[in-house]
């Protein structure tokens, strides 16, 4: 049976249906059936003159997949196949580069590449555009079909052509791999705790409070702090969002979802309890912190919870719904946009860091040697022994304070949310209240 036969037999169905009695939506009904039959008459068309032949299904999927990428960057179609590995996906462990991406005017856009993957190590930049994969144009493709292409067999190379602001488009070629993604990790830096969330899948709110235990029994009581960094990190499950948000908060709404309709706003809310039990906490974000990474950062800073410092984050401040098709995959649908506890909806402008500190390193400046107090003849010691105990401890540093220190220049931002960290400790033990 055609397609136009199948909607004209809906159509039908639908007319043998009580009237409501209201003309204008029965002209709005005529309008639709009308419309139908047009998809019904092209379809017709297609598969009986088109220069090469084709499959009812591939026609109808490419059908589905035009109406639904023609509404935002985020809503597709996906098949039974890439539904499939969407789910492996959200569960931690999928094949391909290990990169966030989306489209923008018909290019590939890098929102991220994921800590530790081959598009990582290959040096893919957050906003980098991929115009060509193995030398075919990225251009009239959908974000679904592309994806598709750059996933494939375990091994293989696939060459693409990025384009980076400053620079002339260059070619990388990355080879496929399985990407086992560990959405947590953390170390100590001194008596800050680092805490690193590289993805939103179902292991994150496990592995932060994994990683903040571990922390805690590292330094025994002496914790000043936690440095949680969302750094390119694409975003992945609501519910991972404010399960991560709640572990910081004792109270308050969290983030909002809302929808057309009304009745269909969502309020999350934190329970009782903080991971970090009110030590200070600063979040990192810049440009590749999107989505669910954004709720985080948004609720901790509405709430006056957490410094959030960096660059502004990606803005995208919509929910899409995975809604199953019973023996034809899913389509991933934009249902809602989601909002801030202060009822800030993000999407298009991002989150605005409380402290704006590019990425950036650090050198050492080598100036002239210039005297001090105990280089003068005769000079008088501080009345408690000499004072040549003092210079020689403060020069001896030894090499894996040096290699440790060189570590941390490399990262500009961490070392300014660190030292943060550790003011906002200082400050807070000696303020007069923590005396009393």
């Amino acid at each position: 049976m055609t397609l136009r036969k199948l909607v004209l037999g809906a159509a039908v169905a639908l007319l043998v249906v009580p009237s409501a009695g209201v003309a204008a939506e029965n002209e709005t009904d005529a309008d639709t059936y009308r419309l139908l039959n047009l998809l019904g008459d092209v379809f017709e068309r297609v598969r009986a003159d088109y220069v090469e032949e084709t499959t009812d299904k591939e026609l109808i999927e490419a059908a589905i997949t035009g109406m639904l990428t023609s509404l935002d960057p985020h809503s597709s179609y996906l098949n039974a196949k890439n539904y499939r590995e969407m789910q492996v996906q959200t569960r931690g462990e999928f094949g391909g580069l290990g990169i966030e991406v989306t489209m923008e005017g018909g290019l590939v856009k890098v929102v991220s590449p994921i800590d530790d993957t081959p598009a990582f190590h290959a040096g893919l930049e957050p906003n980098d555009l991929i115009s060509h994969l193995d030398g075919e144009a990225v251009l009239g493709l959908t974000l679904a079909q592309a994806v598709e292409k750059m996933r494939g067999r375990v091994g293989t190379d696939i060459r693409l052509t990025v384009r980076r602001e400053g620079r002339e488009p260059f070619d990388v070629t990355i080879t496929r791999a399985i990407i086992k993604i560990r959405p947590v990790r953390s170390r100590l830096e001194d008596n800050v705790g680092y805490v690193r969330i590289t993805s939103f899948n179902e292991q994150a709110d496990k592995g932060l409070k994994a990683a903040i235990e571990k922390i805690n029994e590292e330094v025994d009581g002496a914790l000043q702090g936690i440095v949680l960094d969302l750094r390119n990190n694409p975003g992945g499950l609501l519910d991972q969002a404010v399960a991560v948000s709640d572990a910081f908060l004792d109270k308050g709404e969290i983030v909002s979802t809302r929808s057309r309709k009304p009745e269909d706003t969502q309020r999350f809310n934190a329970r009782p309890g903080d991971l970090a039990e009110g030590l200070p906490v600063v979040v990192l974000v810049n440009g590749g912190s999107a989505s669910a990474s954004e709720i985080v950062a948004g609720a901790l800073q509405d709430h006056g919870r957490a410094i959030v410092l960096g660059t502004k984050s990606f803005g995208k401040g919509s929910v899409q719904t995975i809604v199953p098709l019973l023996g034809h995959g899913a389509m991933r649908l934009t249902t809602a946009r989601y909002y801030t506890p202060s009822g800030r909806s993000i999407q298009g402008t991002g989150i605005e860091p409380d402290i704006e500190v590019a990425q950036a390193r650090i050198e050492a400046v080598n100036g002239p040697k210039r005297r001090r107090e105990t280089d003068l003849r005769r000079s008088l010691d501080k009345g408690e022994g000499t004072s040549e105990g003092d210079t020689k401890k403060e020069n001896g540093n030894t090499d894996s304070e040096s290699s440790a220190n060189e570590s941390r220049r490399q990262d500009y931002q961490l070392v300014r949310a660190l030292d943060l960290v550790r003011g906002l400790s200082l400050f807070a033990e000696r303020s007069p209240q923590s005396a009393n």
